[in-house]
């Protein structure tokens, strides 16, 4: 049912808080239609005008979710989060209104277990999430880090000296480190996909792909 859902379908979020809102946002400027709800008249007001349609209901009560057409929509985003009975209840509410694709947001591992049971087709953990991708960047080796469920990682970084002026087959990154450059973003220019002839120079930052340790060998390499 996943796979047949419309990549420009409405979305219905629950919860206007700091996620909530950033996420309706962003699927509005995204040009995504966006139904808004919060149980607090504030900060509908507040989004009113910044996405497609805000609402005051109480996500909690399935009738109310009926009244405002919760059923009609193919993907919904429970951003409740700190109020955990509240997230299960809105989930549950949501799965009986057999909305095909749920994203719901967790404070804690078992948060995140119990929406899952109860049909959220996927888990986010959005504190947990930007608390890893902080650990990766306090050190300043690395401009950007993101990791994926199976330790495979992608992160922007200014190159080692080693790399600079050669192209990438003649510096042995992949053989030597086990990872990948896959672009390269000049000043001034656009970002490019790296070639096995790309030369990287002391003005650049590259995109590395691999696994999360082999990542961070690499990143700890002198500058």
């Amino acid at each position: 049912m996943v796979d047949r859902i419309r990549s420009d379908s409405p979305v219905l979020v629950i919860g206007l808080g700091r996620f909530g809102a950033a996420c309706a946002g962003e699927l509005d400027r995204l040009d995504r239609d966006v139904l808004a709800i919060d149980d607090s008249l504030e900060l509908v007001q507040k989004w009113s005008d910044r996405v497609t349609h805000a609402v005051q209901a109480d996500a909690r009560n399935i009738d109310a979710l009926k009244q405002i057409g919760a059923q009609d929509f193919q993907v919904a985003v429970v951003a409740v989060g700190s109020l955990i009975e509240a997230s299960v209840l809105i989930t549950a509410n949501l799965v009986d209104l057999k909305v095909p694709q749920i994203w719901a947001k967790a404070v804690s591992q078992a948060h995140g277990k119990i929406l899952a049971r109860v049909g959220a087709n996927h888990v986010i953990y959005p504190e947990r999430e930007a608390g890893e991708r902080v650990a990766h960047l306090v050190s300043g080796r690395m401009l950007d880090f993101i990791r994926f469920d199976d330790d495979f990682a992608l992160a922007k970084m200014y190159p080692p000296k080693f790399i600079r002026g050669i192209g990438l087959n003649e510096s042995g990154v992949r053989s030597k480190y086990n990872v990948t450059v896959v672009g390269v973003k000049s000043p001034g220019r656009p970002f490019r996909y790296a070639e096995a002839n790309t030369i990287v120079t002391n003005h650049d930052l590259i995109i590395v792909s691999g696994t999360n340790s082999d990542i961070e060998r690499f990143a700890a390499l002198d500058r």
